[in-house]
């Protein structure tokens, strides 16, 4: 099938299941502030999230109804996008996410990405996800959580590289086993 001229991806999906997969996309990213997904599917979800905000911009009666008819009425994320997104990029013209690259998944080597806020502090969430971890924390995350944000970078750097070598040890395995 070409892709020339195509406006939207379609993820092998009927109309309806592809808009409930965005839908369900787009709720999480506004809940959660990043996702982990495929970079196609980050690539499309970020065209209706900024819309969305942009939107919600206005935060009148008219821009909740809209939304709240996009979104099958979820209150949550509407109002989350209203008052609290919006808000935050209220000066900034557009371009409200980031796609970051983050290597490729172990079982069909897809290229996965981070679908964040351009303001998402990943520091400020990985202290909160240390609070609610127990007492018991392993010696190499204790040491990442005291490291300044260049060495928490390469630290997260080094992590991807070991995990590319891991999934190419996997693959390597699996393609030995299926030769045998």
């Amino acid at each position: 099938m070409s892709s020339h001229r195509r406006r939207v991806k379609h993820f092998d999906r009927k109309s309806g299941p592809r808009k409930a997969l965005l839908n369900g996309m787009v709720v999480s990213l506004v809940e959660h502030g990043r996702i982990t997904t495929t970079v196609d599917r980050a690539k499309e979800v970020r065209r209706h999230v900024e819309k969305a905000i942009t939107v919600g911009k206005a935060g009148d009666l008219a821009a909740t109804r809209l939304l709240l008819s996009r979104f099958n009425n979820n209150q949550d994320a509407v109002s989350a996008i209203i008052k609290d997104i919006a808000p935050r990029f209220k000066t900034r013209p557009g371009g409200y996410t980031r796609i970051i690259k983050i290597g490729r998944r172990p079982g069909d080597t897809a290229e996965m990405a981070f679908l964040e806020f351009v303001d998402y502090d990943y520091e400020a969430k990985g202290a909160a996800k240390e609070t609610a971890k127990p007492a018991k924390a392993a010696k190499g995350e204790a040491k990442a959580a005291k490291a300044p944000a260049a060495k928490a970078k390469k630290a997260s750097t080094k992590l991807v590289a070991a995990k590319k070598k891991s999934v190419k040890k996997i693959q390597k395995k699996d393609r030995a086993a299926s030769r045998a």
